[in-house]
Order: structure tokens, then sequence, then C-alpha cells
């Protein structure tokens, strides 16, 4: 009876730490969970020529910033980079094209032909501002911002409303980015079109053409083309300018219009994240600059 109770003993107490492994098991595979979904499983949905392809979200961050961003930038703007690509595909929910309507992400092969015999140090520099700045991102009031950003600026950037078809964003404001007509070598550009090339443009066959307002930011807000009114979007985008903030000049040439930075001014300035970074700003300090009123916290806490 004794040889029973001892060996009753022995399953009862291997059926224990039987439980004890299962729950503590489980307890660490809840501690893996991201709002209902396991880190190892966050996947972006990147839409190539109607493919969709579903990639790591930390190999996706790397080919997004390599190709948003030039790799010999600062460590800090990069970070700074790395926080707004992931919070916008957030924002996206994880779904996003490959194109500069979205973020270019490019693959390994890419990579190595856009860096050379820079690739070894470029891969691992961009890789440590991912790590670096892992699970980071951007809230207003408990919500994903939409994290935009473009090239560099007129000097400030633009109001969210003055250029996009969008209602007004508290963290989406205008704001001061002096550093980018200094530190963005192309920052000022020309391109001139004959009279025949702006009338065909606008399939008209004689061109009058005026600027009557522009934002508070300085950029281009109307124009007026044979009395037909057009935004300072629609006229960069007609004519593939490098922004909305230009000038229009008529010269023995044809009309010469001179434009300021490059994008469409809304959000964070690269260049100008660049330029703050080498003033020894934090990545924390850059994008709290360029995002008004925003929260930088960790998806996981």
């Amino acid at each position: 009876m004794k040889e029973i109770s001892v060996k009753f003993g022995i399953v009862f107490l291997i059926v224990i730490i039987f439980l004890s492994m299962s729950q503590s098991q489980g307890n660490r595979e809840d501690d893996e969970v991201i709002k209902g979904v396991k880190k190892e499983d966050v996947k972006v949905a990147v839409t190539v020529n109607d493919d969709v392809n579903y990639v790591d979200l930390d190999e996706y961050l790397l080919g997004v910033v390599a190709g948003e961003m030039s790799a010999n930038f600062e460590k800090e703007a990069l970070k700074a980079q790395v926080v707004a690509s992931r919070t916008y595909v957030y924002n996206r929910n994880l779904s996003v094209d490959n194109t500069t309507n979205t973020q270019v992400y490019l693959d390994d092969s890419e990579m190595k032909k856009k860096w050379g015999d820079n690739y070894n140090e470029y891969y691992e520099k961009i890789k440590s501002a991912v790590a670096e700045t892992k699970n980071e991102v951007m809230m207003y009031q408990g919500d994903y911002i939409s994290a935009l950003f473009f090239s560099s600026s007129n000097g400030y950037t633009e109001n969210v409303e003055d250029y996009f078809d969008s209602s007004a964003l508290p963290y989406l404001r205008s704001v001061d980015s002096h550093w980018d007509l200094t530190i963005d070598p192309t920052n000022t550009r020309t391109k001139t079109f004959t009279k025949q090339a702006l009338s065909k443009a606008f399939g008209i066959s004689s061109i009058d053409i005026n600027i009557t307002a522009y934002t508070n930011s300085g950029y281009v807000k109307t124009v007026i083309i044979n009395g037909k009114k057009y935004t300072g979007r629609q006229i960069r985008e007609k004519l593939g300018l490098a922004s909305s903030c230009f000038q229009i000049q008529l010269t023995s040439k044809g009309y010469q219009f001179t434009t300021k930075g490059s994008g469409h001014g809304v959000g964070m300035s690269q260049y100008g994240a660049q330029a703050m970074a080498k003033e020894n700003k934090t990545y924390q300090e850059i994008l709290k600059h360029y995002y008004q009123n925003i929260e930088i916290k960790r998806i996981d806490s």
C-alpha cells in the first residue's frame, strides 16, 4: 500500500510539473502578442505590379529607408526616417505599394546595385537604425499619425490641408525648416516650357498664366490659366515640377518655372532632418519638431 501511495505521489508531481510548464509556455506566447499579432508574424503587404508580397516588418523598414533616404545621412536622421516609415505603414494597416504614392521599397539586390562597394556599410548602418528604434511609432490621441515626409522645403513645411484634399490635422502644421535652403544642393531648380508646349499641356491653343495666391508658407495656392483656376499642386503634377513653391518668368525661350524645395512639403523634411542631426539633435527631437503635439511610443508597451 505504501508502494502504491509513493507511485501515485510521483505521478501526481509529474502532472503538476507538466501543467506548470504548459502554463509558463502560454504566458511567454501572450507576452509576444502585439495587439493580437505575434511579433514574429508582423508582415507588410507590399504591392508590386499588382502582385502582393508579404515582407517582414523590419526587413521592409530597412528597404524603405534605403529607398527613401540617402544612406550617408546622419544616424539620427535615419532613425527619424525609420520611425516615420514604421508609423506610416501602421497607419495604413500594414498595406502599401512600392511607389512614391506610399513608400519606395528596395529589396536586397536593388540595395546592392544602388550602393555598390558601400553595401555592407550602409546595410549595417540602416539595420542598426531599425533595431535602435524597435517598435517605436508616433501617435496623436491614441492613433497612429499619418507620418508624411518629403525631400526638402522652401524654408517652411506646408499645412496638410493647403496641399492635400484633407481637413486640418494638429500634427501636420507648417513649421520652420530653414536648413533646407542651404543643405539641399538642388533646392532651387528651373524648368522652361515653350509657349507651344505649355499650351499643349493644358489643351489650349494659346496661354495666359498668372499666379493669383500663395499659402502662408509661400507655396502656390492658385493659378489662373486663360480664366480657369488651378491649384499649385495641380500645376506641379501637370508639369512635373519639383514642388508647388514656384515663380513664373516669361523669357525669350518660353515660360521659366523656378522652384524651391522638392516634394509635397507636408510633414518631415528629410534634408531638414539631416541638418538637425548635424546640429546634434536626437531623432526624437527631429520628429517632434516636424510632427507637432505627437507622442513617441512603443507598440508593445
